[in-house]
C-alpha cells in the first residue's frame, strides 16, 4: 500500500483547467439518442474522442510538463505508452518545444506509432520494447534514471491525475441537472482517480462506476485485495486500459471514489465499437468503448436515470476491425465454427448446405480437402446466424442428419490453432 496518500482537490484541477485552456477547448457533452433509446435513460457522451490528440490523454500530459520548472526540461523527458500517453506528450513536447523520448510495446498498433510521430515531430523519438505496457515502463524509467530526463507517468502522478479531473470539472460545467451515473474507463486508474474525486467533491451523489476490460481488470483486483498487485497475464487487445498493476496513487483514489468496478468481455466492447460507429457515426477505439459497453451490464439500475459515459478516445487502427467485428459475432453467439467429418462422396458438401444450413444462416467458411485414400475427411466450416436464437434449430438439423462433428468455439486451443 502507497505511503503517502494523495487526493485530487477542486483547487487543483481548477488550475489544472487554467493550464489546459492554453491547447485545448471542452469537448462535446451531448445525449446520444441510440443509447438512450436501448437502455430506457438519458445517456450523455463526453466526447474525448474529439480531443486534439484523439484521447483525453493530453490533459494530463501537458499539466504534467508544462508545470515542470524550465531548468528540469532542458533536459528533455521520457514517457512510456500503449499510444494515447505517447500522443499526448509528443504533442506537449512539439508545443514547448522540449525533446522527449517515447517508450512504447512492440504490440502497439502501428496507427498509434504513426500518430506520435506525427504529433511530435523533430521533438521526440520513439522506443519499441517490451510486448505489454508494463515492460515499456520499466525500460522508460530504467532510462530516465540513467539520462537524468524527467519520467513522464502515464496515470501515478498528481499532476496527471489533476489534469484528467478537468474533465469532471466539464461535464459539471455543462449539464445543468443531476447526473445519476458517470461511466469511466480505467487502466492504471487515472482518469477514474481525478474525475472522481471532482465529481464526489461537487455532486456526491453521482454514482461513478469505473470499467475495466475483462483481460485486465487491474483495479479492481487491487481493491478486491486492499492493495496494488500485479496480473500474471493479461489480454491486450483492450491495448488503452491493458495495464497490470493499478498505481499505488490512483488505488488509494480509486477505493474511495469508486462506487463499482464492470468488468466488460472484449467481444462486448467490440459489438459497442460497431454499434457506435453504425448507430452514431462515432468511432472509438476498444479502450474508448468502454464505458459504453458496460451499459448493458447495469441495464437496470440505469433505467429511467441520467447517464455520462468518457469516450476516452478514437484512435483505432482501421486495419483491426475484421478482428473486431469477428470478436463481436463470437461473442453474441452470431458465429459458430465446426469441424465437419464429411463422407468422401461427391455431393456430401451439397447436402449439408441443402440440408443443415437454415434459411436465414450464411456459410461464410468452409476449408475442406478431399482425400481420395479415405472414406471420409474433416472440414473446418463457419456459420453466421441471423439470430443467436437460431443456433439450437441448427444443431437439431445437424443431429438430425447424423453429421458428425466437433464444435470448437469453445475449445480454446484448437480454436486458436484454426481460426
Amino acid at each position: 500500500m502507497s505511503e503517502t496518500k494523495y487526493f485530487p482537490t477542486t483547487e487543483n484541477i481548477e488550475k489544472a483547467a487554467a493550464v489546459l485552456s492554453e491547447i485545448i477547448d471542452p469537448t462535446p457533452f451531448n445525449r446520444n439518442n441510440f443509447l438512450s433509446d436501448v437502455y430506457d435513460a438519458e445517456v450523455y457522451l463526453k466526447r474525448e474522442d474529439l480531443q486534439i490528440v484523439r484521447s483525453y490523454k493530453i490533459r494530463g500530459a501537458y499539466n504534467k510538463i508544462r508545470t515542470l520548472e524550465p531548468e528540469i526540461l532542458k533536459y528533455g523527458i521520457v514517457c512510456a505508452s500503449a499510444g494515447n500517453h505517447a500522443q499526448g506528450v509528443a504533442f506537449s513536447c512539439n508545443k514547448l518545444q522540449i525533446m522527449g523520448s517515447i517508450f512504447m510495446p512492440t504490440t502497439t498498433p502501428k496507427q498509434k506509432i504513426e500518430q506520435v510521430r506525427m504529433f511530435g515531430k523533430e521533438y521526440i523519438d520513439i522506443v519499441l520494447t517490451g510486448d505489454t505496457f508494463d515492460a515499456a515502463n520499466s525500460a522508460a524509467i530504467d532510462f530516465a534514471n540513467k539520462s537524468g530526463r524527467t519520467f513522464i507517468p502515464p496515470f501515478d502522478d498528481p499532476k496527471v491525475m489533476e489534469g484528467q479531473g478537468t474533465i469532471g470539472r466539464e461535464i459539471m460545467s455543462q449539464t445543468t441537472e443531476k447526473l445519476d451515473y458517470i461511466f469511466v474507463p480505467i487502466g492504471g486508474g487515472g482518469l477514474a482517480s481525478g474525475l472522481g474525486s471532482y465529481i464526489k467533491a461537487v455532486s456526491p451523489e453521482t454514482k461513478i462506476i469505473g470499467v475495466e476490460p475483462a483481460g485486465a481488470p487491474c483495479m479492481k483486483a487491487a481493491i478486491e485485495k486492499g492493495e496494488v498487485v500485479e496480473l500474471e497475464q493479461i489480454d491486450k487487445f483492450v491495448d488503452g486500459a491493458a495495464v497490470k498493476k493499478a498505481g499505488s496513487l490512483t488505488y488509494e483514489v480509486c477505493k474511495e471514489v469508486l462506487d463499482d468496478i464492470v468488468i466488460v468481455p472484449e467481444g462486448a466492447v467490440c459489438t459497442t465499437i460497431i454499434q457506435m460507429y453504425n448507430k452514431s457515426a462515432i468511432v472509438v477505439e476498444p479502450a474508448g468503448a468502454l464505458a459504453a459497453a458496460a451499459l448493458r451490464f447495469y441495464a437496470d439500475k440505469i433505467k429511467g436515470k441520467r447517464v455520462a459515459c468518457i469516450v476516452s478516445g478514437s484512435n483505432n487502427d482501421i486495419t483491426r476491425m475484421e478482428e473486431i467485428r469477428e470478436k463481436s459475432l463470437l461473442y453474441e453467439g452470431l458465429k459458430h465454427y465446426f469441424l465437419v467429418n464429411f463422407p468422401q462422396k461427391s455431393g456430401a458438401v451439397l447436402s449439408f448446405i441443402r440440408d443443415v444450413i437454415g434459411p436465414t444462416d450464411d456459410l461464410v467458411y468452409i476449408q475442406y480437402i478431399r482425400k481420395t485414400n479415405k472414406e471420409s475427411g474433416p472440414a473446418l466450416i463457419g456459420i453466421e446466424l441471423a439470430d443467436k436464437e437460431d443456433f439450437a434449430p441448427l444443431m437439431r438439423r445437424m443431429e438430425a442428419h447424423g453429421i458428425s462433428y466437433e464444435y470448437i468455439n469453445e475449445n480454446n486451443i484448437l480454436f486458436e490453432i484454426l481460426i
